[in-house]
């Protein structure tokens, strides 16, 4: 019992992991809890591929990602790995709906490297996608795919390698804030200074040890992957980019897709929103609601793709009302950090984000603007029992 971390962080996903590492990179002794035995499909961050992009309505996000961009080419040199491949971004969505002018206009500003392309020119730029009709459509010059599983790995590498401690396949069982965060496990007690929780859909669950409860949704998604009827159509050879299609017709939430990468011969297309779960029941929600607006969808726009899913995997969004990260300190105890809440596009942000959550665990300034990401926000909802 003798031994006191400098920061304990609870959950070893994209943002826990880039948590720990930022910390050991400041010669903080930290270790990091992972309820399942590593690597696992079981929450956020698995599976080959994510977008990486700058395209945002928002200012706040569009620069925080040039933050996090220069951080993955720092860690890919530190681990001396290849995590990001380049391959545009294409944006399509109602021509003069807010969504898409708010995006036009906050690239312009950010100056965000990016082509607009007309009507006419569409289809040769952009073969084998049909454009809605009304819809305009962008290309986010500096965009492209993460390769996620092994970004994850890449991390926790390098985390180790500058001292940190992973311990997996170990739940928490309880949390005693105070001036020294004790935190249980089924195999152990770890005492801190501080402790971040970045538990993915378990968030709520831990928080409740800290009198705390966020407005948090979670969502099963159904990662879908369609069959090319030519090989190579949906490529990055063929320069095929990642696409999101924005508010379509049949639903409010977005569809994206990024070229054949994981699967040889297979798009990955998918709808932006799932059915709400219990995380540890997540394959007893069995809703396929999402795959039937995403059928009729291939059909009409993606006309080189088989409009059936040849594979279906699992995935979990955490939700918050706004669909905003909570980054912020604990409203009664400043030294335990929350990170949730990143509702299925937090990812591409790991880097950034592990950075200010672990700047908050050390008592400085975070070096991005927070106000965006505060539990104060949901006033109306949080609550704290103490």
């Amino acid at each position: 019992m003798s031994e006191v971390y400098d920061c304990i962080v609870i959950g070893a996903g994209i943002q826990g992991s880039c948590s720990a590492y930022h910390l050991a990179k400041n010669k903080q002794k930290t270790v990091l809890l992972e309820q399942f035995v590593l690597p696992h499909s079981r929450g956020s961050s698995h599976g080959q591929t994510r977008i990486i992009r700058k395209a945002y309505e928002e200012d706040f996000y569009a620069n925080m990602m040039q933050e996090s961009y220069e951080l993955w080419a720092q860690l890919e040199k530190e681990a001396g790995v290849k995590l990001y491949r380049p391959t545009g971004l294409l944006v399509m969505g109602p021509e003069n709906g807010e969504v898409f002018s708010k995006l036009k206009a906050t690239m312009q500003r950010n100056n965000i490297p990016s082509v607009f392309l007309e009507k006419h020119e569409f289809s040769q730029h952009i073969p084998n996608l049909n454009l809605t009709d009304g819809n305009g459509a962008l290309i986010d010059n500096v965009a492209g795919v993460l390769f996620a599983d092994r970004a994850l790995r890449a991390v926790q590498g390098v985390y180790l390698s500058n001292g940190g401690v992973i311990k997996d396949g170990e739940k928490v069982i309880d949390i005693q804030p105070g001036d020294i965060v004790t935190v249980t496990t089924e195999s152990g007690v770890y005492r801190g200074k501080s402790l971040v929780i970045t538990a993915g859909p378990w968030a709520n669950k831990l928080l409740t040890n800290t009198g705390l409860e966020l407005p948090l949704k979670v969502v099963k998604i159904n990662v879908c992957y369609w069959k090319e009827k030519v090989p190579g159509t949906y490529s990055v050879g063929h320069r095929f980019p990642c696409f999101i299609q924005l508010e379509p017709k049949e639903g409010e939430y977005d569809i994206y897709g990024l070229p054949s990468n994981e699967y040889p011969g297979l798009m990955k297309v998918c709808y932006h929103m799932g059915s709400e779960t219990e995380p540890d029941e997540r394959d007893k929600q069995t809703d396929r609601g999402d795959i039937d607006i995403l059928k009729r969808y291939v059909s009409r726009c993606l006309p080189g793709l088989i409009p059936v899913p040849a594979i279906v995997e699992s995935c979990m969004y955490t939700v918050t009302p706004d669909h905003h990260f909570v980054l912020d300190c604990h409203p009664t105890h400043r030294n335990i950090v929350i990170g949730a809440g990143f509702s299925g596009h937090g990812f591409k942000f790991g880097p950034i984000v592990g950075k200010v959550l672990s700047q908050l665990a050390m008592g400085e300034v975070p070096s991005q603007d927070l106000s965006p990401f505060r539990i104060q926000r949901f006033k109306s909802h949080s609550r704290s029992h103490l």
